[in-house]
């Protein structure tokens, strides 16, 4: 029988902006964008698929900025092959994140022609919505964080926008195939330099999310500097970065899927590689076996990231849409990402089956670590074997009583979200993005 459970609160620093709106309105206009441009010209936003906090609210006051200037911004999606790679499929994505024509005040263009902006010195054609490219200039909205599958001094960000979001299905495909050989940030470097090139780009504004998942930064980014401001930015935002506190023979998750990551999961944070490498990242706690219990809703069929697991109910492969799961797994050239694990139709059959291959004798000193998902883990539930261990740790909270793997009579635990109970406890409330 495993060990007893513990719901655990770690306490990240709270960076989260008091006035979102304020804070754009002051960094947009202090930026001098628009500075060089005619009245009534058209300006491009783009806008990409993740999970961000507050995406909407700070998609709002960017387009109210473009207006109170005088100009006449539209929205495009910036998202490379997400939404099946249709054009009606990216602007349901982001209406689903509540951009659209009703909410932002201006219109929403979603097609997939692009133009070539020119070659970079490795040969690298770059591509640009045409949309984007008939507009007076293109701005960025963006998160600037670390990259789930690599390393570098740029890794997501209004780089990696330029190149694979801006450059449609048609230069996702060809930029990751590039990236197979040359490595990502060079491919995100180059392409970004070029599409700086063609005098399209006013810029971006970067956005800095904190540990616990909230708001934290918002900085205006001239076209002129964003390389440079980017590779800075990107060195703070990882200071901030949220770990798992522990080493655990099984990390559960309750959801994974593109809200959360590109990669379904944050693999820095579950220390799992699109590859299929086990614990490549360093910077993160090992994990023995990841068990996989749902794909969120908010992932719209897309199940990539499910060939990172080692188990999973059989609920998530319910949920899956091959054809969106394929054109993503192959245009980012990650088939290993949707390899489909072992399954099982009840949790608890799950976990007693995996537990079996972690090395241990006695289930009671198997280390389970449970999750709601790989971007809000400032809430978790652990073993109880870690009592004394999260007792000597500041950051770490304990709250309530211990308690027992609550199933149900089909074997299932009783609530796919395990932010349902830890709500109950906290008043904590899942981000307005999930």
């Amino acid at each position: 029988m495993f060990s007893r459970m513990l719901y655990v609160r770690q306490h990240f620093p709270d960076r989260r902006l008091k006035d979102i709106p304020g804070e754009v309105q002051k960094q947009l206009s202090s930026s001098g964008f628009g500075a060089n441009l005619k009245p009534g010209a058209r300006i491009a936003i783009g806008v990409g698929s993740r999970g961000i906090s507050n995406i909407a609210t700070i998609v709002r006051s960017v387009v109210d900025f473009w207006k109170s200037q005088g100009f006449q911004p539209f929205i495009f999606p910036a998202m490379g092959s997400h939404g099946a790679a249709t054009a009606e499929g990216q602007a349901d994505v982001l209406a689903h994140l509540g951009v659209h024509e009703a909410t932002m005040g201006c219109p929403v263009i979603s097609q997939l022609e692009v133009v070539s902006v020119g070659t970079t010195e490795d040969g690298l054609e770059a591509f640009l919505d045409k949309q984007a490219y008939d507009s007076d200039g293109v701005f960025l909205i963006g998160r600037v964080k670390w990259h789930t599958d690599f390393a570098g001094k740029l890794e997501s960000g209004l780089f990696k926008m330029m190149a694979i979001g801006l450059g449609k299905f048609a230069g996702a495909q060809r930029y990751h195939t590039w990236a197979f050989n040359i490595g990502m940030e060079k491919v995100i470097r180059n392409v970004g330099r070029q599409m700086i090139k063609s005098g399209k780009i006013l810029g971006g504004l970067a956005i800095l999310e904190d540990g616990n998942h909230n708001t934290a930064q918002l900085t205006a980014v001239p076209v002129d500097v964003m390389e440079q401001r980017e590779e800075e930015l990107l060195v703070q935002v990882k200071s901030w970065m949220g770990r798992l506190p522990f080493d655990l023979d099984i990390l559960m998750i309750d959801e994974v899927g593109k809200t959360f990551s590109g990669a379904g999961m944050d693999c820095k944070v579950v220390n799992r590689s699109v590859h299929g490498e086990y614990n490549p990242w360093d910077t993160a706690p090992k994990f023995v076996r990841v068990f996989l219990r749902g794909l969120s809703d908010h992932s719209y069929g897309n199940g990539v990231g499910v060939g990172m697991a080692d188990i999973i109910h059989s609920r998530y492969l319910k949920k899956v849409d091959w054809t969106p799961t394929r054109i993503n797994s192959l245009t980012s050239s990650t088939p290993p990402a949707v390899r489909i694990p072992i399954y099982y139709d009840s949790d608890k059959e799950c976990l007693e089956v995996i537990a079996k291959t972690v090395g241990k004798f006695d289930m009671s000193d198997i280390r389970i670590g449970w999750i709601g998902n790989s971007l809000e883990i400032g809430h978790m539930a652990l073993s109880a074997t870690f009592r004394s261990e999260i007792e000597k740790r500041p950051e770490l909270e304990i709250l309530g009583d211990e308690w027992d793997l609550p199933y149900d009579e089909e074997g299932n635990l009783q609530n796919i979200l395990l932010h349902e109970k830890l709500r109950q406890l906290t008043g904590y409330e899942v981000s307005a993005a999930h």
